[in-house]
């Protein structure tokens, strides 16, 4: 409007004398979508958490419901990772499709898988540095941490695996949840149950030549499938 032009050595000159900070873009915010897979069994997320010395805490949670399956166990082994399955198979309500974890060594063990492929369960392990992807278990372990734990005592490994078993059952047929709009995991999967299907459907549906030994190095096993898909 005045005709003025100034050059950018000026204007960088004046900003320095004055101590001016860089004009910083701001980054928006992106909206938060929750998202959940639509029936209960398609996704169970697993994970292990620490709560003391010789007390590790094997976590599973339904994606779509939140129905969560607890116990606890001296040390994260192959052999208690077993055991859990067992557990997972009996306690949950509708057939377990898929299992999602992260890529610790006590969900790699051959025989883990294996049994997973015995039972028609897809293992599908989230890529490495990515806790995001496994969320709701994380997040689940999170409130065990902050409403459980603080008040049992940690001395009495027995006491504290049947107070855990109570706190389950609170967990899956009491606790309102606010991801739920205030139901419980037992509400909506009762709401859906017409919807999941029967064991037998999903043995049907089950192709084991889809399915392989994944190895916890996620390089390797990234290379394996590009060799396999050229061949």
């Amino acid at each position: 409007m005045h005709n003025i032009s100034i050059s950018l050595a000026t204007i960088h000159k004046v900003l320095t004398n004055n101590n001016s900070k860089p004009i910083r873009k701001l980054k928006r915010h992106k909206k938060f979508i929750r998202y959940s897979r639509p029936i209960p069994g398609d996704r169970v997320q697993i994970d292990t958490c620490k709560i003391g010395p010789g007390i590790y805490q094997y976590t599973a949670v339904d994606d779509c419901s939140r129905f969560r399956v607890l116990d606890i166990y001296p040390r994260r082994t192959a052999a208690n990772t077993l055991k859990f399955i067992d557990k997972m198979i009996e306690e949950f309500p509708f057939p377990i499709q898929r299992i999602q974890s992260d890529r610790g060594l006590e969900f790699f063990a051959e025989k883990v898988q294996k049994k997973m492929m015995k039972y028609c369960i897809k293992f599908r392990p989230v890529k490495p540095a990515s806790p995001h992807l496994n969320g709701k278990v994380e997040r689940s372990q999170k409130t065990d941490l902050e409403e459980f734990y603080p008040t049992t005592d940690l001395s009495d490994f027995e006491k504290l695996r049947e107070e855990l078993g109570y706190w389950q059952f609170f967990y899956n047929w009491q606790r309102p949840h606010g991801a739920l709009k205030g139901k419980t995991p037992s509400q909506i999967e009762s709401e859906l149950c017409n919807k999941t299907p029967l064991q037998e459907e999903v043995e049907s549906l089950y192709d084991v030549s889809k399915e392989h030994i994944q190895n916890a190095n996620y390089f390797f096993e990234t290379q394996l499938r590009k060799l396999k898909g050229s061949l």
